[in-house]
């Protein structure tokens, strides 16, 4: 696997330190090095890569609003002298952080890191969804593998989700939207009864008033979701 990167950054020393990491690791392609956000913004829409290795304090245009114009499938690993931006890096789904002066070997982890991640997506995209006995979460900057037997329930808030399994007391918290959570999960198994809850079906145990009780959690089954929820308990 060939995996496409830029560097973006206005200075030229860290550009050229890094372009020559790039050089040294087989499985990576440097496409484009740019000085500001701007002639990224305009290069990258002609020319798409898979990674961005984005400084973040830039003139006019910073790394963080870049960021959040570039398509969900070109992943971002700052890198960045300042060290507060790594909650931000968090929000914004970054792939990873680097804090400069950057080390070779930490821009290699970076990058064997990217590697694992697209190899993860690649089997995805390629395995048929009811096929698949687990899936891979990002949190807080991890890759969590969670088997689909484990999972009681998910719930939605705004541009995250909680994932609830059935071995800790505390959900996984992710930076997903509920509709890419549910294109995620097969619908074999899985069902979504609210806009911001997906149950799994196996785990389904007691049904009170149009709510689905997990203990002490009642789950309420959504209006537009009244009829397909029906078809599952008739079948």
């Amino acid at each position: 696997m060939t995996i496409k990167c830029a560097i973006v950054d206005d200075e030229p020393l860290a550009v050229e330190l890094l372009a020559s990491y790039v050089n040294k690791i087989p499985f990576m392609q440097l496409m484009g090095k740019y000085g500001n956000a701007i002639d990224a913004l305009n290069g990258l829409s002609e020319n798409p890569v898979d990674i961005i290795f984005l400084d973040i304090q830039m003139p006019e245009l910073n790394g963080l609003e870049l960021s959040r114009m570039l398509p969900e499938t070109t992943r971002i690993i700052f890198t960045t002298a300042f060290e507060q931006y790594a909650l931000d890096g968090f929000r914004i789904n970054a792939l990873d952080y680097l804090l400069k002066p950057i080390s070779y070997a930490d821009f290699l982890e970076s990058c064997n890191k990217a590697l694992q991640w697209f190899k993860l997506v690649h089997q995805a995209e390629t395995k048929p969804v009811d096929e698949v006995t687990s899936i891979f979460v990002k949190s807080e900057y991890k890759l969590l593998q969670i088997n689909l037997d484990d999972i009681r329930y998910i719930e939605g808030l705004k541009d995250y989700v909680k994932i609830y399994t059935e071995q800790s007391q505390h959900p996984i918290l992710s930076l997903m939207n509920m509709k890419a959570m549910e294109q995620m999960l097969p619908a074999s198994r899985f069902i979504r009864v609210h806009r911001s809850f997906i149950v799994n079906k196996a785990k389904i145990r007691e049904i009170d008033r149009n709510r689905i009780v997990f203990g002490s959690v009642y789950i309420p089954i959504g209006d537009s979701y009244k009829q397909a929820f029906q078809d599952f308990i008739n079948r």
